[in-house]
Order: structure tokens, then C-alpha cells, then sequence
């Protein structure tokens, strides 16, 4: 009779981009996995300085409107080959683990084949950019509430849901939908959208390429919306876009050493 000995699975959040944001549990488990499956937008610098060196790293990354796709079933495939021979398998995501990530479709597969794992969360890219451009998502006297979204399939979205998009109070954070920019800024202004109302696109955010653009949506009457690029971007709209101007303090630094880095020989004169 043939026992399998099978392994364990963590879904682990990598964080939106700097290699510091990742958590103390999931970077322990990155420094101890046998097999490391790692989405494209996980900092590659993470994985080459904390994974072992005999570990094995499989990228699976996904980025369609480039044509770079693993399918889902792939993956799952491998998650399971792995921990049946017995493998600690560190899956990595960018951002958070359970936040427009396909978490369900691997939680399914786990738990067809009686797979132990967990789940540990990571920050997502929207708590990132809002973070390093300085806008709150929500705030007194601008916003009681925050709702992530994408613009994956446009024609899901119905009329009376893009009314309510243009006059809720509620921040707007938008997923995958930078090609979707030009679409979204002229039917929320066509809706009726305060124009006073901020909308903020923020590029490989967190990191030394972060590029932030603000408007107002009285500005974009005049004003021409940056082009579509191949990275990663979140859209946020709302009244809290308009405090960026005052608290950008990541731009603000004009660098993109952190104050440990600035403050390292200190560090290791103290220990």
C-alpha cells in the first residue's frame, strides 16, 4: 500500500511592488519553501535574496494585453504535482492573496485533493499606490467609503451602475482597466460626475518607476489623459484624489532610499 506524503501550500501575498511591503510570515515561508510559484508583478529582488538557493522558482505570470499568460489550469496543476511529492509550495502574489487573484480556482483544486494550506494576506496594490501618492481612501469630509472594482468586461457594467459610480461619495478604485482609462473618465463625465472630483492614475506604484497623474475632471476638458502603457496601474477616483498635491511624500523624498537604507551603518553599529 503506497502512503502519500503530501506537502502543504501557502497563497501568500508578495505586496504591490517594493520588496520591503511583504509580510514577516510570508517572507519567513519564501525563505524556507521547496517550490516558489511567483506572479510576475512579485519584485524579482525578493525571491533572489530570501529564497533558497536550491529552491525552485516557477514564474506563472499572467499579462494578457501582452500576450504573457499561464493558464489558470497550469498552475493549479502544479500546485498539486508539488505538494503530492511532498513539497512546502509557496504560492506568491502580487498584492494580497484574496483580492482579484484567482484565489478561488486554487482553493478549489486544494481542497479536491485533500491539500493542506493556508492563507496568509499581502498589501494590495490599491493600499500601495493610495499610500506612496499620499491619498487616503477614505477620509473625513471626503470619503466614507472604498470600492474596488475593474473594468475587465465593459459590457457587464449597467447604466444605473455608472450613475451610481459618477455620484457616490464612496473612493473608486479601479483594477486592470488602464486601457479602459479614456472609457471610464468620459462616461462618469457624461453621468455627471462632480467635477471637482479627482482621478488619480498611478503607475508601478510603490516602486523606484512609480508615476503618478492627477486631474480633476474639470481639468480633463482641456486636458489630455496619459496613454495606455504595458505596467502595472491603478485608478482611483474620487475627492480624496485632491489631497495628493499636499501629502505626495514618496515624490517628495527625490529619492528612492528608505530611511534604513540612509540609516544602515547606524543599524549595524547598534547591533
Amino acid at each position: 500500500m503506497n502512503i502519500v506524503n503530501k506537502g502543504k501550500v501557502i497563497l501568500a501575498g508578495a505586496g504591490p511592488g517594493d520588496p520591503d511591503l511583504i509580510s514577516v510570515k510570508a517572507l519567513k515561508y519564501l525563505q524556507i519553501a521547496d517550490v516558489v510559484l511567483t506572479d510576475r508583478l512579485v519584485s524579482p529582488v525578493l525571491i533572489e535574496e530570501n529564497a533558497r538557493k536550491d529552491a525552485l522558482v516557477i514564474y506563472v505570470g499572467k499579462q494578457c494585453s501582452k500576450g504573457i499568460h499561464t493558464p489558470q489550469k497550469d498552475i493549479n496543476e502544479l500546485i498539486v504535482e508539488f505538494a503530492l511529492l511532498g513539497k512546502l509550495v509557496l504560492r506568491l502574489k502580487g498584492g494580497d492573496a484574496s483580492l482579484f487573484s484567482n484565489i478561488l480556482d486554487e482553493l478549489e483544486i486544494l481542497k479536491q485533493n485533500n491539500i493542506s494550506y493556508e492563507i496568509i494576506p499581502g498589501i494590495s496594490a490599491a493600499f500601495g499606490a493610495a499610500a506612496y501618492t499620499g491619498i487616503p481612501l477614505t477620509a473625513r469630509e471626503h470619503s466614507r467609503g472604498v470600492r474596488f472594482l475593474t473594468l475587465y468586461d465593459l459590457k457587464n457594467v449597467a447604466p444605473k451602475l455608472w450613475e451610481d459610480w459618477a455620484t457616490t461619495d464612496d473612493t473608486l478604485v479601479f483594477y486592470m482597466s488602464g486601457q479602459r482609462l479614456e472609457t471610464l473618465a468620459n462616461i462618469l463625465s457624461k453621468k455627471g460626475i462632480n467635477p471637482c472630483k479627482g482621478i488619480a492614475v498611478v503607475q508601478q506604484a510603490t516602486t523606484p518607476f512609480q508615476k503618478t497623474i492627477v486631474f480633476t475632471f474639470e481639468e480633463l476638458k482641456n486636458k489630455k489623459l496619459p496613454d495606455f502603457e504595458f505596467v502595472p496601474t491603478i485608478i482611483i477616483v474620487g475627492n480624496v484624489v485632491n489631497l495628493h498635491k499636499q501629502y505626495n511624500w514618496f515624490e517628495e523624498l527625490n529619492t528612492t532610499e528608505s530611511y534604513f537604507d540612509n540609516h544602515k551603518n547606524t543599524y549595524q553599529d547598534a547591533i
